[in-house]
């Protein structure tokens, strides 16, 4: 059965280059669109691009829409449909400006890649995740063993993430020159570290409590001197692994180079939440726990902008909009809230007449 289509092979090269050089795209953005194109290649017998119509778009969504996760075994979700059909149509609308395809395709053809809209609503929604308190954290971090090196490390990594909000990908990318301790700041710089969308920006510890600066402080003492590792080294290193006596895999001491990926991170807060006996919440969710705790403060503007330019956001709204929904239980607290100061309160009408005599009054 044919695997592949030469001319559709060279198509997708030029697409993804052009995505990358022109368009700026990440390498995980870059492996969505091609995941998706292939889905369709695959679908489609391998024909070339040059014979697409509208009826293979209408087909490839009702194919789509009866795939089952090979992950859950369960339909697949909204929002990997929308995602899919989404860089599909916009591939082909590409293409179809393209040498060579502009005669065979139909501009227009690429639009019947669509969803419903109460479909594309439903992906595109903004969910309420799950997320730790503040002295459900420090349970985590308490909770941590600390008798070797290692474990000393994973503590600092939960603390400082506590104390920034850093994203998971940049503190796997972090040398010890990126945090200041007299400034009690993170200088996330994109040249070095892995910040979203290669922003450089500077997080200043938020007042999350001095215990969680004390580990970090505690472990860039250690890791500074009796390690002797030096500024450009990793802050938190991966572990050096070594085969036991019995055949197993044995972590003994570090070796000087970053952490492949953000995995060790998510163990981990794993193994904190475990410890603590509370379900897992993954790096990300203290960022969430962070604007809770904004919230609890009441910032002022001023404050609420320094505290989303810790999170690398230009706009105070996107920390809000991201992070800063409510439970429905805290939700229902604020109302009710409201509505106690509401009867607490005079009448508005009468305060209003008040106001609005006293000012004929004045004039």
């Amino acid at each position: 059965m044919r695997k592949h289509n030469p001319d559709n092979e060279l198509a997708k090269r030029n697409y993804l280059d052009f995505l990358r050089d022109a368009g700026g795209r990440s390498e995980a953005t870059l492996d969505m669109v091609a995941a998706a194109i292939h889905r369709f290649e695959e679908f489609n017998r391998y024909r070339s691009f040059k014979s697409f119509r509208r009826e293979q778009a209408i087909s490839f969504k009702a194919h789509l829409a009866q795939q089952k996760s090979g992950a859950t075994g369960r339909p697949l979700s909204k929002a990997t449909l929308y995602s899919t059909l989404r860089s599909l149509r916009a591939f082909f609308e590409w293409l179809a400006r393209e040498p060579g395809y502009r005669k065979a395709l139909v501009y227009s053809d690429a639009q019947y890649f669509n969803v419903t809209e109460n479909d594309a609503r439903v992906a595109t929604a903004s969910r309420t995740r799950p997320a730790p308190t503040l002295d459900q954290v420090r349970r985590m971090v308490e909770a941590l063993p600390a008798a070797t090196p290692l474990e000393r490390r994973d503590r600092a990594l939960v603390a400082t993430v506590m104390l920034t909000g850093a994203r998971a990908a940049a503190v796997a990318s972090l040398r010890l020159k990126h945090l200041d301790l007299t400034r009690r700041a993170l200088i996330q710089d994109a040249r070095e570290v892995k910040t979203k969308r290669a922003k450089t920006f500077t997080a200043f510890f938020y007042p999350v409590g001095e215990p969680f600066e004390d580990i970090v402080r505690a472990w860039l003492d250690e890791h500074g001197h009796k390690h002797d590792f030096g500024p450009d080294d990793p802050l938190f290193p991966a572990a050096r692994t070594t085969i036991s006596a019995d055949g197993q895999f044995d972590a003994q001491g570090f070796e000087r180079r970053l952490l492949a990926s953000s995995s060790p991170i998510r163990e981990a807060f794993r193994r904190a939440c475990s410890a603590a006996g509370l379900p897992y919440y993954n790096p990300h969710s203290l960022r969430q726990t962070l604007v809770r705790l904004g919230y609890d403060l009441d910032l002022t503007a001023r404050e609420l902008k320094a505290w989303s330019q810790g999170f690398g956001h230009t706009s105070p709204l996107t920390t809000l909009v991201s992070y800063g929904a409510l439970g429905e239980h805290e939700q229902a607290a604020v109302m009710a809230g409201l509505a106690h100061r509401s009867k607490a309160s005079p009448d508005i009408r009468a305060a209003l007449a008040t106001l609005q005599a006293a000012f004929v009054g004045d004039t």
